[in-house]
């Protein structure tokens, strides 16, 4: 068992380091331009290795009292690092033009991509999670593109360019300062493997901290009706101080180890120091050459011992990297992301047909929703879907939207197959007002023409008095650019589900579906939102989900949902008529509460 464990580490490991250099697929656009600036990279390397050749010499110039060659050389000094500075400037400023431009073209793209990945997949993740990807995960990339990455090859140079000067100096002091670098590559192996696997339980941890926040946030009222702050709280804490506890653990491995390096690295500079004074007593260096020596010593020293942390930050990027390509590698639906206005040359009519549909959400496969539903609904008609929670009313109207697709049977639309429709054209022409209204932190106005994107005022002034949301919009100050806050929370439950209702009237859907949509409101909010809807539903395939059944009286017919089947149909006199039959018995209970 351990050894099956092993081996699956390390098939992680290299499939990571695989998915994380997909990025780099990202800089093509710019490689050019990332390409002066490794240019400019190198530029910078090559003048910080003259460096300590110079001061040698600058020295060795003290032995012959030489002003003029000091002077020279002090001069050459100055130029040198003005030079340096010059190309620093513009290695900087290209890396992070590409990098920001690359994960601009990054954000863009997984952002596209996942609010088009199906319904299944945000069931199965948290919003914290995925915000957490977005955000920190994009971050820890952005700064490693920005700076780590540059500064690895800058290091990188360094090394092998220090480590050729030095062989050039003294091949003995050169060959004592190497002693040392095989155990060091050998540890650097094995504990960056070991500080990986900690960098990426801590980034689970902080995505875990962003869930709690996201969650209390979402459901503050929740929270402050049960007086569950300090149960909010302490459960943060707890996660907190996870992170703390998994960010501690791997800042001591990374202290250890950082503290072998600099023990092992400057050790052997003193070494090297005291072999080298000795050398220069026997006349085998000039004190100038011991000088440009251990100036390119320690320059070899401090680009070994930071080139591990910068390995380390790389290693902590690779985990941000895969978690977003395994969001690009998901399976999307099959939505163009251009705009939809071909799509209404197709209208449908607006009938739907279930036929002995069977369905088990994918993450409940043990568990049918549906079983066996079949029914009719023409053009025109309101169907009413009515029965207990849980009976699988909602997952209906899911499956007519097309958010899941069915195990077993058929669904058609016009007499065609619903999955033969593209899913832009099909929910290109429903509207759907659910029972928990989501406004987003816009205006009214912007509210309001998310159904139909570019309309103008006359055609939104026209939707909300047809879903009577003018009077009360008129109210406000700022009349249609009133902010409506945060889920629409400056707005009461009856005037979010007119807004709600003047979206779909001004998409103006073959197909509307109404889930709930009064359920939650008092009788006067109840009473002008049904005239809405009595309004939008004229002339369109209406869907009505309801447990209130005083709601549903007048529809054309009525389906009694029970243990995922369509137990009963009719009018509401056809089925207030069946003694023993289900409606009636929900129909009572609900008049002997009432």
């Amino acid at each position: 068992m351990a050894r099956s464990r092993n081996k699956e580490k390390v098939k992680v490991s290299r499939e990571a380091w695989k998915k994380s250099i997909r990025i780099f697929s990202y800089l093509k656009p710019y490689r050019l331009t990332f390409g002066i600036g490794l240019f400019f990279l190198l530029l910078t390397g090559a003048t910080a290795l003259i460096f300590p050749e110079l001061m040698g010499r600058l020295v060795d110039s003290a032995k012959d009292s030489d002003y003029s060659t000091a002077n020279q050389i002090a001069l050459v000094l100055c130029v040198i690092l003005v030079a340096q500075s010059i190309f620093s400037f513009f290695r900087v400023y290209l890396f992070v033009s590409v990098t920001e431009k690359s994960l601009a073209n990054l954000r863009n793209d997984i952002y596209q991509h996942l609010i088009r990945l199906p319904m299944t997949y945000f069931n199965q993740k948290r919003v914290g999670e995925l915000n957490s990807r977005m955000t920190a995960d994009l971050t820890q990339i952005q700064s490693t593109l920005t700076t780590t990455i540059a500064e690895f090859l800058r290091q990188l140079i360094l090394i092998v360019g220090g480590l050729t000067l030095l062989t050039f100096i003294s091949p003995k002091l050169t060959l004592m300062m190497l002693a040392i670098v095989p155990v060091l590559a050998v540890f650097a192996v094995i504990f960056g493997r070991f500080i990986r696997s900690l960098s990426r339980e801590a980034q689970d941890k902080v995505a875990e901290s962003t869930t709690i926040i996201e969650e209390t946030l979402q459901g503050i009222a929740i929270v402050k009706s049960f007086t569950n702050e300090l149960f909010e709280s302490v459960r943060f804490r707890k996660s907190v101080d996870e992170i703390v506890r998994v960010s501690i653990k791997g800042g001591i491995y990374r202290g250890m180890f950082a503290a072998f390096i600099i023990f092992c690295i400057f050790g052997a500079i003193v070494a090297v120091v005291w072999m080298g004074v000795r050398m220069s007593i026997e006349g085998s260096i000039t004190i100038g050459e011991l000088i440009s020596f251990v100036l390119y010593s320690v320059f070899v020293g401090a680009s070994i011992g930071g080139i591990a942390e910068l390995y380390a930050q790389i290693q902590r990027a690779v985990g941000g990297v895969e978690r977003l390509m395994d969001i690009l590698e998901e399976n999307p639906e099959n939505i163009p992301m251009t705009q939809l206005s071909e799509a209404n040359k197709n209208r449908i009519r607006g009938k739907v047909s279930f036929e002995n549909v069977h369905f088990s959400y994918p993450t409940r496969q043990d568990m049918p929703v549906l079983n066996g539903v079949t029914f009719d609904a023409d053009t025109g008609e309101t169907i009413a879907i009515v029965g207990p929670s849980g009976a699988g009313k909602t997952t209906i109207t899911a499956l007519i939207l097309r958010f899941y697709d069915i195990s077993s049977g058929s669904i058609r639309v016009d007499d065609r197959e619903i999955a033969d429709y593209p899913l832009s054209e099909l929910r290109a022409q429903m509207a759907i007002v659910p029972q928990d209204v989501i406004l987003f932190g816009g205006t009214i106005r912007e509210n309001i023409a998310y159904g139909k994107p570019g309309a103008n005022q006359e055609e939104i002034e026209e939707a909300a008095r047809k879903a009577n949301a003018e009077e009360f919009i008129r109210t406000f100050p700022e009349g249609y650019d009133t902010v409506v806050g945060e889920r629409g929370i400056q707005l009461s439950g009856g005037q979010r589900q007119r807004i709600a209702i003047a979206r779909a009237v001004l998409k103006d859907p073959a197909i509307l579906i109404l889930d709930e949509a009064t359920s939650s409101l008092d009788s006067e909010s109840e009473r002008l939102v049904q005239e809405a809807l009595d309004e939008l539903m004229k002339g369109r395939t209406s869907f009505v989900v309801a447990h209130r059944l005083a709601t549903v009286r007048n529809a054309d017919r009525i389906l009694v949902v029970q243990d995922g089947k369509v137990v009963e149909s009719g009018t509401h006199h056809e089925l207030i008529a069946h003694e023993e039959g289900l409606y009636r018995h929900l129909s009572n209970m609900q008049f002997e509460i009432g």
